[in-house]
């Protein structure tokens, strides 16, 4: 009985032996305020600190509550024109997908899953979201579109706690016989799907890397620009964090811009704009620090070096499948597939991301920010297939060397000869050092 009250209420197992419904309702409620917290804490410090403010608590709530729905991917509308905004902070969106990620890997870790656990923690999860939107819909500088919001983050939770469940349970897919069936036996990496997902992943970490070197030495060279940009808005202390805290939620999608640039296609900051290694055409943009850094004309004088970065991502993957091709044997064929493989899964998860990072501020010529996805996925496969592919091809030929390549080098082979070949010219070169010592003349004495 003392170990029974000591439990608590919400974890008493029910009838059936499984959590109640609440408690699973209550992490995922749990789960969406932590995630709001994020975002709602230092907009309302901000508040605080804003001297003679004019906008309420209830404001800088809304505010809050706006900003978190936009990181979830949900669309708003600004203004009394209803311009649209939609470019997503990706801190916020990569901060809330790991936590409901981590949410459903608890739940899958369970003795005894029951589908109603994962229902019940979406179930909390948008019922804090449709407050949320509630909040968001009457008359503001940022207004929700109820419908179509709640049906974003519906499927971001889902997805995002499915895939921890999945994760978790350790399924894994499997192809179908027939699709297999047809590709010969020396053609098919047996069991290279796990390390062609790991290589794929390790490709996408590589991108990300080359954008994060590019964007942080542009954000050093361009300092000057960005404090005479922050200088000019003014505004005091508050100001300038909440600029800071703008630039900070942005930082995720300024890095896949500049891996955008590194691949060479380049990003958009308006309609009829490029920036792009080979040269940028960049129309009046609002004055925004990281807008700041961008070039007014002409390409970076440093763009060679930012070009190269993408070609260093692609030699973790050819290490990856030549290291498990020599293990596994491989044919040379199956290995470049299985390179080819990796590298399309990168691109396509490059364009991904690149629809992600992009998105609309206002309407008109603000309405096309970020990569192009149907470029940007293409360049990414293409830069690492031409490293990976031959990279593979080249580490199971240094793991495992081919039969011919044996011969020659092996005790029998051109090692053999040469060596053969190198001990008869030393002997020759000494039988004649010594016939010419023997014939030159003796050396005379001096009295």
């Amino acid at each position: 009985m003392t170990q029974l009250m000591g439990r608590p209420i919400l974890g008493l197992p029910g009838e059936l032996g499984v959590r109640p419904f609440l408690a699973d309702l209550l992490a995922g409620v749990r789960a969406a305020l932590l995630t709001l917290a994020v975002i709602a804490v230092p907009v309302l410090a901000l508040w605080v600190l804003t001297p003679y403010a004019d906008d309420t608590a209830a404001g800088a709530g809304r505010l809050a509550c706006a900003l978190w729905l936009l990181g979830h991917g949900a669309p708003l509308t600004r203004g009394a024109t209803g311009a649209p905004v939609t470019l997503t902070p990706l801190l916020l969106t990569v901060v809330t997908t790991v936590l409901l990620f981590r949410t459903g890997r608890r739940l899958g870790g369970r003795e005894r899953l029951y589908w109603r656990a994962p229902l019940a923690v979406c179930a909390g999860y948008l019922a804090v979201a449709l407050a949320a939107v509630a909040e968001c819909s009457g008359a503001g500088a940022l207004r929700a579109a109820p419908v179509l919001d709640l049906l974003v983050v519906a499927l971001v939770v889902t997805g995002s706690v499915g895939a921890g469940l999945w994760s978790a349970l350790g399924v894994r897919p499997a192809l179908p016989g027939q699709w297999t069936a047809r590709v010969p036996d020396w053609a098919r990496p047996a069991g290279g799907a796990p390390v062609v997902g790991r290589a794929a992943a390790a490709g996408g970490f590589g991108l990300v890397a080359a954008g994060g070197a590019v964007f942080a030495v542009t954000a050093v060279l361009g300092l000057d620009a960005v404090g005479r940009s922050v200088a000019g808005l003014g505004g005091g202390a508050a100001a300038v964090g909440g600029l800071a805290l703008a630039c900070l939620l942005l930082v995720p999608n300024a890095v896949l811009w500049a891996a955008s640039y590194a691949l060479g296609p380049g990003f958009r900051v308006g309609s009829g704009t490029v920036v792009a290694p080979t040269g940028a055409r960049v129309g009046p943009v609002p004055d925004f620090p990281l807008f700041a850094l961008l070039p007014e004309t002409g390409g970076a004088p440093w763009w060679p070096v930012a070009c190269v970065l993408p070609l260093l991502a692609g030699l973790v993957p050819a290490v990856l499948i030549g290291r498990a091709a020599a293990g596994a044997r491989w044919h040379p064929v199956a290995t470049a597939l299985a390179a080819l493989g990796g590298s399309v899964l990168t691109g396509l998860g490059a364009g991904v991301c690149a629809w992600a990072a992009g998105g609309a501020l206002a309407g008109g010529r603000m309405a096309e920010l970020g990569p192009v996805p149907w470029t940007a996925g293409p360049a990414a496969a293409v830069w690492l297939a031409l490293v990976g592919v031959p990279g593979a091809l080249l580490v199971r030929w240094w793991v495992v060397p081919p039969r011919w390549w044996t011969s020659l080098t092996g005790p029998a082979g051109l090692r053999g000869l040469t060596g053969r070949h190198l001990g008869r010219a030393r002997r020759a070169v000494h039988q004649g050092l010594v016939f010419a010592a023997d014939r030159l003349p003796p050396r005379r004495r001096d009295g």
